[in-house]
């Protein structure tokens, strides 16, 4: 077991009843992505990751950003591409504009969303954490529907992980190397619609 202090849980949102099959969550489409791997063992899933991505950056609706989970992105389509040529990445949960929600790693395993890291006291954020990747660019807002999907993951997450006792962003568990979601996103709407204590949010993100 790690050699850290069981978080609290924090409270729960009521959520549907059979939302999960497995790490799968029923009401997600379901693009599975080969960049995972299993977690270490005795991790506790503790944390919530929300990061933004767009492909080309500040493109909205097409299908770039699945292709990239799924290894299946065409380098040459878009000069941006070369800089991330042969990337290989992945996110369990994708949040689109219009508020759906796309599942590309079951969330009993370990997605490669977080890259070096350090959050609560502990490393290698990608083994106890699930990684939520919101349709948006840094600095830029994020739509209404975006964040009832958001909200009622992040309950549904609660209910199958009561271990769950942090959510923060990119920014906050690579600071200096990753800067998203970005100071678009509404962490004090978030905090509000979820009822959760101050404490599950970083500092620097509460109004």
């Amino acid at each position: 077991m790690p050699n850290h202090p069981m978080p609290s849980p924090v409270p729960t949102v009521p959520s549907l009843d059979g939302v999960w099959q497995g790490g799968w969550h029923r009401g997600a489409v379901h693009r599975a992505s080969p960049n995972f791997g299993p977690r270490p063992a005795g991790a506790v899933v503790d944390l919530i990751v929300v990061h933004s991505i767009s492909l080309p950056p500040g493109q909205y609706g097409g299908g770039a950003v699945a292709a990239l989970f799924t290894n299946q992105l065409d380098w040459d389509a878009h000069p941006y591409y070369q800089s991330i040529r042969g990337l290989e990445v992945s996110a369990h949960f994708f949040i689109r504009r219009d508020g759906a929600l796309w599942q590309f790693v079951d969330v009993g395993a370990r997605a490669w969303h977080a890259g070096v890291s350090c959050y609560r006291g502990r490393s290698q954020c990608n083994d106890d954490s699930v990684g939520i990747e919101l349709e948006g660019l840094e600095g830029d807002s994020f739509t209404p529907a975006q964040y009832a999907t958001l909200v009622q993951l992040c309950a549904d997450l609660a209910q199958h992980y009561p271990t769950i006792a942090h959510i923060a962003g990119h920014e906050h568990i690579a600071p200096g190397r990753k800067r998203d979601p970005g100071p678009g996103f509404d962490w004090v709407q978030l905090q509000r619609q979820l009822a959760w204590g101050s404490a599950c949010f970083p500092q620097s993100a509460q109004g």
